[in-house]
């Protein structure tokens, strides 16, 4: 019996997830950006702020930081800037179309920081063991087929004492917030990504993914089991994100 997984709220097989997904970003991608100033009130760009702060690359030394589904740049712009000359930092996404957006705005980022764009899986990281510093992977995660194997790839790729970060939707924890916040996604984000981008349904498997991702806690002993010591996150705006922290140890 060919193996299953979710694909938003519907079942397809494990391995044709992917393609579905790809085809999900690579109808958006020119859109992408401007759809997340515009589902989150420009709340995105607080929370990533907030996420990509936690990196702290070292302004002494060599810094090698791999951002995970990360096309279009927005975290790792991030890390580039608060780094040196002496920060490396790889921008990994499977979405070439994610990327091409991503290398176009790289031309218009100023940093010190050395910047790389690499077409690869989450799954299969073309790098050798212990060999970043940090990982970090925003609003990606629940996109991967198999999230096991991806959180296994993060620990393999890391060094000693190297830190894993996770930006993800979350559940709300906050009375009446989170009805609200539930008839926003289902009935709003659609209609908007339609309106947008011409493709309502893609904006409907995002809402349904977010549905269907693990809460915090589970995630939290995801990362966990997948080696990763003092694992924990933090909640932001009621739950509706939560930063995610794990150390290689």
């Amino acid at each position: 019996m060919t193996d299953e997984t979710h694909f938003g709220f519907s079942r397809v097989p494990l391995g044709e997830k992917q393609k579905h997904v790809d085809a999900v970003f690579q109808h958006v991608a020119s859109r992408y950006d401007l759809m997340n100033d515009l589902m989150s009130g420009g709340l995105h760009r607080v929370w990533k702020d907030a996420f990509a702060a936690k990196v702290r690359p070292p302004r002494s030394r060599v810094f090698r930081h791999l951002d995970v589904a990360g096309g279009t740049g927005d975290i790792a712009f991030r890390i580039a800037k608060a780094g040196s000359a002496k920060t490396e930092v790889t921008i990994l996404d499977i979405n070439p179309d994610m990327l091409e957006v991503g290398r176009a705005r790289a031309r218009k980022v100023r940093c010190d920081a050395r910047l790389e764009f690499v077409e690869a899986n989450a799954e299969a990281l073309p790098f050798a063991d212990d060999f970043f510093d940090a990982y970090t992977i925003a609003f990606g995660i629940r996109n991967v087929p198999r999230i096991e194997t991806a959180l296994a790839e993060a620990h393999r790729v890391l060094k000693r004492g190297g830190r894993f970060l996770c930006l993800e939707f979350s559940n709300v924890d906050v009375p009446l917030l989170d009805r609200l916040y539930e008839a926003y996604s289902f009935r709003v984000i659609p209609v908007l990504g339609r309106l947008v981008t011409g493709d309502g349904d893609a904006y409907r498997y995002l809402v349904e993914s977010i549905a269907r991702f693990p809460d915090a806690d589970r995630f939290r002993a995801m990362v966990a089991d997948a080696g990763f010591g003092r694992a924990d996150f933090t909640r932001l705006t009621g739950g509706i994100v939560a930063i995610h922290s794990g150390w290689k140890l």
